[in-house]
């Protein structure tokens, strides 16, 4: 079973491994740190058997939000805590009174596409060239509130 909670202290060793492991310019354990202190920031991880199975975050800006890195380790994908954790940070968007959330996504990452698509994110447009290592254009997803 996965428990999705708010980030504490002791899970930035882990974290900035994910980082490590999965992200090409990586935050360190300094940058993670300093979002405990943020606060218009929300960050979200996953915990399965005791074990940190994922995180991401979300900067709160007035009515809009914006997330940031989404990371679930290899060996507890496809078992819905992606998708788990997308909508902890929804409900914290909805609980901020935030309408609008946006994101980047490499366009090659089409696993992730879709697991925002399946939360109703809509492509609105590309950054060329917004991502290092490999370089490579970002889609801008949006989530837009019905008016």
């Amino acid at each position: 079973m996965t428990d999705y909670r708010y980030m504490v202290e002791q899970d930035i060793p882990a974290l900035a491994e994910l980082e490590r492991k999965y992200f090409s310019i990586p935050w360190s354990e300094k940058s993670l740190r300093n979002e405990l202190q943020n606060n218009d920031s929300v960050f979200i991880v996953a915990e399965t058997d005791g074990v940190v199975a994922g995180y991401a975050g979300v900067y709160l800006m007035g009515f809009e939000a914006g997330i940031t890195n989404v990371v679930v380790d290899e060996k507890f994908r496809k078992n819905g805590i992606g998708n788990g954790i997308v909508n902890r940070l929804i409900e914290e968007c909805e609980k901020h009174g935030v309408s609008d959330i946006t994101l980047e996504v490499r366009e090659s990452n089409i696993p992730a596409l879709e697991l925002y698509k399946k939360n109703g994110f809509v492509s609105e447009g590309k950054r060329p060239g917004f991502y290092d290592k490999p370089k490579e254009d970002a889609v801008i997803m949006w989530r837009r509130q019905q008016k």
